[in-house]
């Protein structure tokens, strides 16, 4: 799983940082920032330590900042303290947690932790009863922290106004590997390290999808800037990602890896889509667009590929994972999987009515009749992102095999968790 994210990572970082063609304030700090940024995403999806991980998951933050507060839009040092806060106040239980998890077991390395079961019997804190013990007490103290970096509804509102005023790529990272770093988390820890409390919090988690997969789909209906649409888009789709998680069976879990793979590359390529327009055009409000094709055929082609993808279309890799995790839901809860599928008719809604308002119609607007179409540069940037969304979605084989191997050995080491230790065996009785 670690492989297939730090793949993700090194495909999406050098067409982000060939898409930054327009920047041109401070360039060296600019790239500096984002390869600072890599190498710390890179080590949290290859940390085997606590300490490690806890340290690259928050010094991404760092740079992320910077990339916002520094290279953003005109409100951009409310939205870099805005995200920068958030992610910040989660993480402390986290390490809280880490601290305990560390004087409970005498040690940080991942490995040996996942081997080490964590007491699950029923304790009593200041007169409450905390069913699971210790360890929902650490699940939720992870919890906290990888929800905002999901983010999970309510804990999103932080992600469309840091999307919004970041630059172009600084909107690819965010969407398409920051997001990434909660689910790898859920998966990392609370899943195969805390199983009794996963089991027992799975309702309150399926609760917090489906609302996040309904609700941020409403929301996304009447926006008008495309890159807040696109920003609620995310929250919809991550919501998948933690509905088939939580469902605790091998397509559940599959589904949710596969999503977050496929969302990784679509909703970057949409932010790329947004980048190429508002290069042009200077605007993101949906309604100064309209009648694109006429001037862009090529940029129509590649953004309804991205559109189709996102909403689910067969054939493109965003069926895959979300039928995938809505198999695992139905298996796990037959109501949380009808429900949830009515936010896969409300995502056509809202990226087709993107679509065509930005895309068909008449070109009415002045500036919009001298617009030129994607230069080769940006051909070249969308091109390999195509070929990856397709072959995801066509041939899906090629990367559920190597995922079906590490879920299988994930859910045998949850079920080893969860079971009750054995009892020594007595000496025999002489009679």
């Amino acid at each position: 799983i670690s492989v297939l994210v730090v793949m993700l990572t090194t495909f999406i970082m050098p067409l982000t940082i060939w898409a930054s063609w327009s920047v041109e304030t401070r360039v060296k700090e600019y790239m500096i920032a984002f390869l600072v940024l890599e190498t710390l995403m890179i080590g949290v999806f290859s940390a085997l330590d606590l300490i490690l991980f806890y340290l690259f998951f928050e010094g991404g933050l760092i740079p992320m900042f910077l990339i916002i507060g520094v290279w953003g839009g005109k409100d951009r040092v409310y939205a870099a303290f805005k995200f920068f806060l958030y992610t910040l106040i989660g993480s402390l239980l986290m390490l809280v947690a880490m601290i305990a998890m560390y004087w409970d077991a005498g040690t940080t390395d991942i490995a040996a932790l996942l081997n080490h079961n964590f007491a699950s019997e029923e304790i009593e804190i200041l007169g409450w009863h905390v069913v699971g013990g210790m360890q929902t007490l650490l699940w939720l103290a992870f919890f906290a922290s990888f929800a905002v970096k999901m983010p999970m509804w309510p804990v999103h509102t932080w992600l469309p106004d840091a999307h919004v005023q970041a630059p172009t790529a600084g909107s690819v990272i965010l969407a398409a590997i920051l997001l990434k770093m909660g689910g790898y988390g859920f998966l990392r820890f609370s899943l195969p390290m805390f199983p009794v409390a996963s089991e027992l919090m799975a309702g309150f988690v399926f609760f917090l999808s489906v609302m996040a997969i309904v609700y941020t789909s409403l929301v996304a209906l009447v926006q008008e800037d495309i890159k807040k649409l696109i920003a609620y888009s995310s929250v919809a789709h991550m919501g998948f990602v933690t509905m088939g998680l939580f469902a605790f069976n091998p397509q559940g879990v599959e589904g949710a890896i596969f999503q977050m793979l496929s969302h990784g590359i679509v909703s970057g390529a949409l932010f790329l889509c947004v980048g190429v327009v508002y290069d042009r055009v200077h605007t993101r409000l949906i309604d100064r667009y309209g009648g694109l094709v006429h001037r862009m055929p090529k940029y129509a082609l590649v953004f309804m590929v991205f559109t189709l993808a996102a909403v689910g279309l067969p054939g493109t890799s965003g069926f895959i994972g979300e039928f995938l995790a809505l198999v695992g839901a139905y298996k796990a809860s037959t109501l949380v999987a009808f429900i949830a599928t009515t936010g896969i008719v409300l995502g056509a809604a809202y990226m087709l009515w993107l679509y065509r308002r930005v895309v068909f119609g008449e070109l009415v607007r002045e500036d919009l009749k001298t617009i030129l179409d994607l230069n080769r540069r940006e051909v070249a940037i969308f091109a390999p992102m195509v070929a990856v969304v397709l072959w995801m979605g066509v041939y899906p084989s090629t990367f559920l095999d190597p995922i079906h191997t590490a879920v299988d050995n994930l859910l045998t080491q949850a079920e080893r968790q969860a079971a009750p230790l054995p009892l020594p065996d007595m000496p025999e009785t002489p009679q």
